[in-house]
């Protein structure tokens, strides 16, 4: 554990934008203050079953950026709806990281964007919080009675459930790098598939936690450049990994982007038993193609099978060489897609599931690892809009083929959906669906209630956030403990 200062003092945000940065305008630019808030107005029914909180991460940066901002760059803010009995409560809190507390005692930001990462800042004006920023911007999860905010260049960080810091978790120091921002976790064995790419050689490592909570068994695995592995696939008794040609280009910084698309390098799945060795991966060659956010994944003999949302070529714009007042991100979105592998014929392949363009890929949790049938995404209906600016959420039924779409109209702007199980349900799609939608037209932020059954009917209820959330990135729903 490397302990954060349990600093409570509210913390007040300095962006005004000065420099008119794209990934800081309209619903980018960060809110200013942290707030409580015990009664949200709400209209329509809550569900009785639905009780517990939705926790939303995102980037929100305190002060105003050194050069060239992308929304990767932004400190971590945890939004929180609680559900109770009572009614819907708010609150926001910064994740209160080393880095982020150094530039609070400068009173002035000290680390630059992931476009200048390698450009370390004075250590100082940094003193022990290290030469790289770990924001702990991008998800929040649960395990083992922890819960993680996670950034996938750093290590997780704990926070509280009433969204304090607690500081750096490292495993008792058996973590031995970064760790994604997207672990899966087993609902059945309670075990955690995890892994972490680096810049530096191991470039992947692969990682498997108890369900106690003890990180057991690690593998460094051997690939010829370092690239960007977003997400990771699990079956009941393997861990799969999609290598694209992303590949992160240190020699490029300062004269273009840090991240390049090099279909010429190829592109492969890597199997591995739960439980393997590196001698035990076996690799299959694959059309190029990327994929940031999978559905799930699942082993029938020797053939698995998984789905995910696949880019031809893509560009997140990490290039600190663009014009300040120019986005630097290509719009160049992802679709659908049915991956497989066969083991016995070392063979492996995809194929198109669908024209609509989305991503931020969601299920039933309790349903990962093993055949899935209801797969949930963030869509575009008006495909006008910028890359990760969705409109619409998406389900899909795998078995009938069927898709249905609730859209939020041309003023409003979704987020990713996360389920949320119905006590009571025993169906596969039992449950709701809660989205984080800004409406542009009175920049506001309401948290809708889907019915995750009959997506296409729209909001059953809708929770009036008092603060317009900001874009951010994932989200979970913790349900209530009961006894």
């Amino acid at each position: 554990m490397h302990s954060t200062s349990l600093n409570h003092e509210p913390l007040i945000g300095h962006v005004t934008n000065a420099a008119h940065q794209p990934d800081l305008v309209g619903n980018c630019f960060p809110v200013a203050d942290e707030i409580d808030v015990a009664a949200c107005p709400t209209t329509g029914r809550v569900p009785e079953g639905l009780r517990g909180s939705f926790v939303r991460n995102g980037p929100n940066p305190l002060f105003e950026p050194i050069g060239r901002y992308s929304i990767l760059d932004g400190d971590g803010m945890l939004h929180a709806v609680d559900f109770g009995a009572e009614g819907v409560s708010y609150r926001n809190r910064w994740v209160r990281s080393r880095g982020l507390l150094a530039e609070v005692a400068h009173g002035a930001a000290i680390y630059p964007g992931l476009g200048n990462v390698m450009e370390f800042p004075d250590r100082a004006l940094t003193g022990g919080a290290g030469p790289v920023k770990n924001p702990a911007n991008t998800h929040i999860i649960e395990h083992a009675g922890r819960r993680l905010a996670l950034w996938e260049g750093g290590l997780p960080t704990e926070v509280t459930r009433d969204l304090d810091t607690v500081g750096e978790y490292d495993f008792g120091g058996r973590l031995r790098g970064p760790m994604t921002a997207h672990p899966r976790l087993d609902p059945r064995t309670g075990e955690m598939v995890s892994f972490g790419y680096s810049l530096f050689q191991p470039y992947l490592r692969y990682d498997l936690v108890e369900a106690d909570g003890t990180l057991s068994h690690s593998v460094a695995i051997d690939l010829p450049v370092p690239v960007m592995i977003h997400d990771i696939v699990m079956t009941e008794h393997h861990a799969v990994f999609l290598e694209s040609p992303y590949v992160f280009d240190l020699a490029n910084l300062g004269t273009g982007p840090l991240v390049r698309w090099m279909p010429e390098r190829g592109a492969r799945i890597g199997v591995i038993p739960r439980r393997g060795t590196a001698e035990e991966l076996r690799w299959f060659d694959i059309e190029p193609g990327h994929v940031q956010h999978f559905w799930s994944g699942w082993a029938d003999g020797d053939r698995i099978e998984f789905h995910g949302c696949r880019y031809d070529d893509p560009d997140f714009g990490i290039d600190n060489t663009t014009p300040l007042e120019e986005r630097s991100a290509q719009d160049r979105t992802a679709m659908p897609a049915r991956f497989w592998v066969d083991l016995a014929a070392g063979s492996a392949g995809w194929e198109p599931m669908d024209d609509l363009e989305g991503d931020f890929n969601r299920i039933n949790p309790d349903f990962d690892g093993v055949r899935v049938r209801y797969l949930y995404m963030s869509g575009f209906t008006e495909r006008s809009r910028h890359l990760g600016d969705f409109d619409a959420v998406v389900k899909y039924d795998d078995v009938t083929g069927e898709r249905t779409i609730w859209s939020a109209g041309p003023t409003g702007h979704v987020g990713e959906s996360v389920f949320a199980a119905d006590p009571d349900g025993t169906a596969e799609d039992d449950g709701w669906l809660l989205n984080a939608v800004y409406y542009d037209d009175r920049d506001t932020t309401d948290l809708v209630v889907l019915d995750a059954r009959d997506v296409a009917s729209g909001p059953i209820a809708t929770v009036h956030l008092p603060r317009r959330m900001p874009f951010g990135f994932h989200a979970n729903w913790f349900a209530e403990v009961t006894s």
